[in-house]
């Protein structure tokens, strides 16, 4: 879900990082995992090896070709050929087993991140904490920040390490092989051995600066184009999924305006990567073009004076860009570092909202006893600001008790549903609840997933876990009989069926999973009155014994009902709760 977010990302340092990046090599996949790393990393030191080899290879084929040897040509192109069927199943396999590993640790981590934020209700105590938010769009830092974490990450380490052992095994070869250079100044001589690796390492770290320096915004504008898209997408499922209210209102309008404001958002955020990404490329493709023949310019009197021949001077060459590539890991990484850095600040910021929501399980204490009635004792409800809402409560509600809940709209009656089901932190105080008493909420708005008619009737069971005779029963005593037949028709039945007709749904669900206490939130509201009446003069006849406890504000339910809990406003500000008997 959407929310306000900082321009600019948290910032993160390596112990944040390495919380990311750690759990799963430590996990009980961590003998695969670092199977298939070590086979990656021996591949990746497997093309370097043939690249050095393939280095003296072009030293030799440009000294034949000098020679006019011919037999020898033959005999350097079919070395040649075996060499790059080696490199070409070398680099297939590399790529092969790193898209393996990539999807293991990204499965581990989604499923990891799914648990976390649905455990303790985290999803739902991160929307209603807006202040602390962190993290924007959840299901996007689980779905794509995760897949680039896992990618990136293994990119760039992969690309440090060949990098690394691409330097070592070059750097010698150039230092052999370029020689020393003798140099007058200052009236004294000066002689540089192995003077091409000091102009690689100079080179590199001038090129290096220049695109930090350059490319250092990339971070946070990267940060913030992920906020934005997800933002712009976020809207428009909602259009989506409120089609029928959007309609409805004539809000076309209205939709196509913030619509439109969300993609302007995100173009201008575009035109600042671009300009940054522009003035990057420049340097870039500059340092990578001049690089091809800054050797030759450095090496070529050395080749005229005849000191080297032919095939050293193409050594050279071949082995400068070599080390200059490797040194330049920083300068052809950056764009991926980037990225990486923001998906490492993102995914941060979600860890973050996450733990704080499981940690903040406020000082209401729901917990289970041993006795048949449900309990309050001391509640106080607070809004997240912490306004009180709802004063000094207590309350025992027997076994078989109908309660009907009353009061102006915002006074707490639904807050107090929530804290009944443990997801309401805000306040103070203890809730009891029987410990072998099954418990059901209806919310006013009923939540019906997408798939076939058995499984939304099913949920939060799985589908097939209840019998179909079942279901049939109660959907004609809810009055849905004329869905009987559609059982296995799969669709998005939010949009297919009425208010009216969800929450009949929501009772159909009650009767199949017979719960012993079953709280109401304005669960039939959208419902004729006559259906009402006969789902709720339903409920003993057809679950002895059980308790409810519903809002309503039709005064035709109270014949239902036992007991009125009245909210009614106190002086000191918030709500008290008034019994009486019905």
């Amino acid at each position: 879900m959407q929310a306000a977010q900082p321009a600019t990302p948290p910032a993160t340092g390596r112990a944040a990082i390495w919380r990311l990046i750690r759990p799963f090599w430590v996990s009980d996949q961590k003998w695969r995992a670092l199977g298939l790393l070590a086979a990656i990393i021996a591949l990746n030191l497997g093309m370097v090896y043939i690249n050095v080899r393939l280095n003296s290879w072009n030293r030799d084929l440009y000294d034949v070709l000098q020679a006019h040897d011919f037999p020898q040509f033959k005999s350097l192109l079919w070395q040649f050929s075996w060499l790059a069927f080696i490199f070409i199943a070398v680099a297939i396999y590399s790529v092969y087993l790193r898209q393996g590993l990539q999807m293991r640790w990204r499965y581990w981590m989604s499923e990891r991140y799914m648990d976390h934020w649905l455990a303790h209700r985290a999803y739902y105590r991160i929307e209603q904490d807006h202040a602390a938010h962190l993290a924007d769009n959840p299901d996007q830092r689980i779905a794509e920040d995760l897949n680039a974490l896992t990618s990136d990450t293994l990119s760039l380490v992969l690309g440090f390490i060949s990098s690394g052992v691409t330097l070592l095994s070059f750097v010698h070869i150039l230092w052999t092989v370029s020689g020393p250079v003798s140099l007058a100044a200052f009236g004294h001589a000066w002689s540089i051995p192995g003077y091409m690796v000091w102009f690689a390492v100079a080179y590199a770290i001038v090129g290096s600066g220049v695109v930090w320096w350059i490319g250092r915004p990339l971070v946070g504008l990267n940060f913030t184009q992920e906020r934005l898209e997800a933002n712009y997408r976020f809207g428009l499922i909602r259009v989506r999924e409120h089609a029928e209210a959007v309609a409805l209102y004539r809000g076309e309008g209205q939709e196509r305006a913030q619509l439109g404001a969300r993609l302007a958002a995100i173009r201008s955020n575009w035109w600042s990567i671009m300009g940054v990404t522009k003035r990057l490329n420049v340097a870039v493709n500059f340092y990578g073009q001049f690089a091809v023949i800054f050797p030759l310019l450095v090496s070529a009197p050395r080749y005229f004076s005849g000191a080297i021949t032919l095939g050293v001077l193409m050594q050279i060459s071949n082995a400068f860009g070599q080390v200059q590539d490797a040194l330049s890991w920083f300068i052809n990484a950056f764009t991926t570092l980037a990225s990486w850095k923001a998906s490492v600040n993102r995914l941060a910021g979600f860890n973050a909202d996450v733990e704080r929501a499981q940690a903040n399980t406020g000082a209401i204490v729901v917990q289970r006893h041993a006795g048949s009635a449900l309990t309050i004792d001391g509640l106080q409800l607070s809004l997240p600001d912490g306004a009180v809402l709802l004063n000094d409560f207590d309350a025992r509600v027997e076994s078989g008790e109908h309660i009907l809940v009353s009061g102006p709209s915002g006074s707490g009656k639904s807050t107090l549903m929530r804290a009944l089901a443990d997801i309401w932190p805000y306040g103070r105080g203890g809730i009891g609840l029987p410990v072998a008493a099954a418990v059901m909420f209806l919310p006013q708005r009923s939540y019906l997933p997408i798939g076939s008619l058995r499984a939304a009737l099913s949920y939060p069971a799985a589908e097939g876990s209840v019998d179909d005779q079942a279901i049939v029963r109660y959907l004609s005593l809810c009055r849905l009989g004329h869905l009987a037949a559609r059982l296995d028709q799969v669709a998005q039945w939010s949009n297919v069926l009425s208010p009216g007709e969800q929450q009949r749904l929501a009772f159909v669900r009650v009767f199949l999973n017979r719960p012993q206490l079953v709280f109401l939130d304005e669960a039939s509201s959208a419902m004729d009155g006559e259906t009402e009446e006969v789902l709720y003069s339903a409920l003993p006849r057809e679950l002895p014994g059980v308790t409810v406890i519903s809002i309503a504000h039709r005064e035709t339910l109270a014949r239902f009902h036992g007991q009125r809990w009245h909210f009614a406003p106190v002086e000191e500000g918030g709500y008290a709760v008034r019994m009486s008997p019905l």
